[in-house]
């Protein structure tokens, strides 16, 4: 049944290009309140097979919500039991490595490292409302990848994992939660997008790979196979469009490795673009003014900085304790006011002293259910207050708590999801030759004699 719509008027429209597209098959078909009879219907029995088997329970809130729950259907076609597989090696990987309590207690520092390696928020988003992350693949050169993955045998937090993922991916995996749990309800609760009243359970992400050549991406290859595996299986369809960008001469090589590491769907969702598609390519799905200029745009964003916020997020949030940015580290949002706002959280430890800090707050637009937040026993206890502790409530926090005023409810932190298959894979690679493994490999240590390895197609023009 389609969810009800709770939004405001829109500030800016962000028109969507699926809107334009009658069969299209991604965002927001396969969504809470795109559902097709057979797809609620799975929806249902999936419930159902779960609760039978100790892995869901029903309420208000369940154990789980609607959209985590679709994410797994759509990663296994809507076949219940391979659904439930997937679901319940992710719970127990999750339980095994304790990610909750990962993400709440991580250290400011180490996450930051692991930030500045892998994508990044540009603090925007596609035509949709669909989070928008960069990744440039030339910064993983041998030196940093050595010296991140001996920094991330040390990494503090209270999280006790089962010893099988390596440090070095569980770091990387606080930045899915940061996904999850941050950037995809943010966009869930902005109203100038198309389908509104329908999560954002998606990312949209540019993958520049200039500069790279086949020794740096044959000694990554490990690496990135690793963690891609890992997500595909714990994170299933948290990815939408992929444009890869400035492939060298030798990709298909590197493509042909790649594309084993995803699922089909993942794959089907994979834009390899030449250097004269990328500006056309990614201004149809991608606001110019939310494009890099690096690459053709308007936005004022490079590697390794914090996101530039897209003006109707600041122009929604309500910044409290002196911020006007999102701060570095973790966080997340929850409902307060009886589910009428949101909350934006800060936490992770900094000098082992853990950091629990309000940033803001902003209207809660989608009212749809979310899942009872894990207790992880290292946050303060939360506290239903009454209605006259409410009144006469003072600017004073809890004693464990590092903020002032931040009201705490039973209601649970908002969290985000996954997404579906949306445009068949465009192989944009003209120019590209099919070099064999020793060929390439071959005449990449020819390019180094000579100094260096050919010029890639640049990504577009400034």
């Amino acid at each position: 049944m389609p969810a009800e719509s709770h939004t405001a008027a829109p500030v800016h429209k962000v028109h969507s290009a699926a809107s334009t597209t009658e069969h299209e098959r991604g965002y927001p078909h396969g969504h809470l309140g795109h559902l097709t009879p057979e797809e609620q219907e799975a929806l249902e029995n999936f419930k159902d097979f779960l609760e039978e088997r100790g892995l869901y329970k029903p309420g208000n809130p369940a154990s789980h919500d609607d959209p985590t729950l679709l994410r797994f259907l759509r990663a296994r076609r809507w076949v219940v039991e391979d659904a439930y597989h997937q679901f319940k090696d992710t719970e127990e990987w999750r339980k095994a490595n304790q990610l909750d309590v990962l993400y709440d207690t991580i250290d400011l520092d180490s996450y930051e490292h692991s930030r500045r390696l892998y994508p990044q928020w540009t603090g925007r988003r596609d035509r949709r409302g669909i989070p928008l992350y960069l990744f440039e693949i030339r910064h993983l050169d041998s030196k940093t990848i050595t010296e991140y993955e001996k920094a991330a045998e040390d990494t503090y937090s209270k999280a006790q994992t089962d010893g099988k993922t390596p440090p070095k991916l569980l770091r990387l995996f606080a930045l899915y939660e940061n996904l999850t749990r941050f950037a995809q309800p943010l966009c869930t609760n902005l109203t100038d997008r198309d389908y509104p009243e329908t999560p954002i359970t998606l990312s949209t992400n540019i993958v520049d790979v200039s500069g790279v050549g086949l020794r740096q991406f044959w000694y990554l290859k490990g690496h990135m196979q690793a963690a891609s595996q890992l997500a595909t299986a714990h994170y299933p369809e948290t990815l939408d469009r992929i444009f890869i960008l400035g492939a060298p001469m030798f990709f298909s090589t590197v493509w042909g490795w790649i594309k084993r590491w995803f699922d089909p769907i993942t794959v089907s969702k994979i834009f390899v673009l030449s250097a004269h598609e990328v500006r056309p390519t990614l201004e149809k799905f991608i606001d110019p003014k939310n494009i890099p200029k690096k690459y053709g745009g308007q936005l004022d964003f490079n590697w390794g900085e914090m996101p530039n916020l897209d003006p109707v997020i600041r122009e929604t949030a309500t910044w409290e304790n002196g911020h006007t940015e999102f701060p570095k580290g973790p966080v997340y949002w929850r409902p307060i006011d009886d589910g009428e706002r949101l909350e934006c959280i800060a936490v992770g430890t900094s000098g082992q002293k853990q950091r629990y800090e309000r940033i803001c707050t902003i209207p809660r637009r989608y009212k749809g259910q979310f899942a009872e937040p894990p207790v992880t026993g290292v946050l303060p206890p939360v506290q239903q207050k009454t209605a006259p502790e409410k009144a006469t409530e003072t600017a004073g926090a809890p004693s464990v708590s590092v903020t002032n005023g931040v009201e705490r409810t039973e209601v649970p932190a908002v969290s985000g999801d996954a997404a579906r298959a949306a445009d068949p894979v465009v192989e944009g690679t003209q120019g590209v030759q099919n070099l064999s493994i020793k060929d390439a490999a071959e005449k990449s240590t020819q390019e180094d004699a000579n100094g260096g390895s050919p010029q890639p197609a640049p990504a577009a023009a400034a």
